[in-house]
């Protein structure tokens, strides 16, 4: 029989409900998600997105790339994508995609703002049920995202579905560190300081909660690279970041 529920972080919610619930998350926190990324992880989520874009590999110079960057609103991943694009000279253009209006209304002022709009469209649209046609795209990126979607396989198959054949999956999550002690540190930086950075710049101590508590609901390295597998990938590796604090997942559409 159906598991009706699923996680939102440590509670179980009827699976119909988490979409809205994670809307409502990312809706209080949009304007300031990237300042609060830069508070938690003091900068260093910028060091892991650098290292997540160097796996896309223009190798075609004479090619018109396209690339979807799930769960992006905010820009951040498709913005170094366009630089890197623009830097080799290589023509790409970038579907920005979230299930978050606000998030993307913030994505666009900042493309605006850095004038990179160009080759960029911004979509509210749900990841587990794109808005695309099969085989539309070269790269899929998803960095951040993926843990929070109500059904991770669908999400995973949705991911196959629009890559077009020889293409490549990359996502960036936050997963398990790799040493006991380390965890233990972690886990006492994430319970008793994310929260409260929250509730002080934000006024919002909830959604941090949740944030941190989807992150240790999410699965383990090998775990979700058998998930990635199981959604029709191959050659599927990954690249732990910082003792496993977070760790890049890539997976070829042949």
């Amino acid at each position: 029989m159906e598991n009706k529920e699923t996680d939102f972080g440590f509670k179980k919610v009827n699976r119909e409900e988490k979409s809205n619930l994670v809307k409502e998350v990312f809706s209080s926190v949009a304007k300031k998600y990237d300042l609060m990324n830069d508070l938690m992880s003091a900068g260093v989520h910028r060091v892991w997105k650098n290292e997540m874009v160097k796996e896309i590999d223009f190798n075609d110079k004479s090619k018109n790339f396209r690339v979807i960057d799930l769960a992006g609103g905010t820009g951040d991943i498709a913005f170094r994508i366009t630089k890197k694009a623009n830097s080799q000279t290589v023509k790409c253009a970038i579907d920005v995609v979230d299930i978050n209006q606000e998030m993307l209304d913030v994505g666009k002022e900042r493309a605006v703002d850095l004038n990179l709009f160009q080759n960029l469209t911004f979509t509210c649209c749900d990841g587990e049920n794109l808005c695309f046609e099969n085989e539309t795209f070269d790269f899929f990126t998803i960095a951040f995202g993926i843990r929070n979607f109500t059904n991770i396989d669908v999400a995973l198959r949705e991911a196959y579905r629009v890559l077009k054949p020889n293409s490549k999956f990359i996502c960036l999550e936050f997963s398990k560190v790799n040493d006991y002690f380390l965890q233990k540190i972690y886990d006492a930086y994430s319970f008793k300081v994310i929260p409260k950075i929250g509730e002080v710049v934000l006024k919002d101590k909830d959604s941090y909660q949740y944030l941190v508590e989807s992150i240790r609901k999410f699965p383990s390295q090998d775990q979700f690279k058998k998930m990635i597998e199981d959604a029709g990938f191959v050659d599927v590796s990954y690249k732990n970041l910082t003792f496993g604090t977070a760790a890049i997942h890539i997976g070829y559409k042949k």
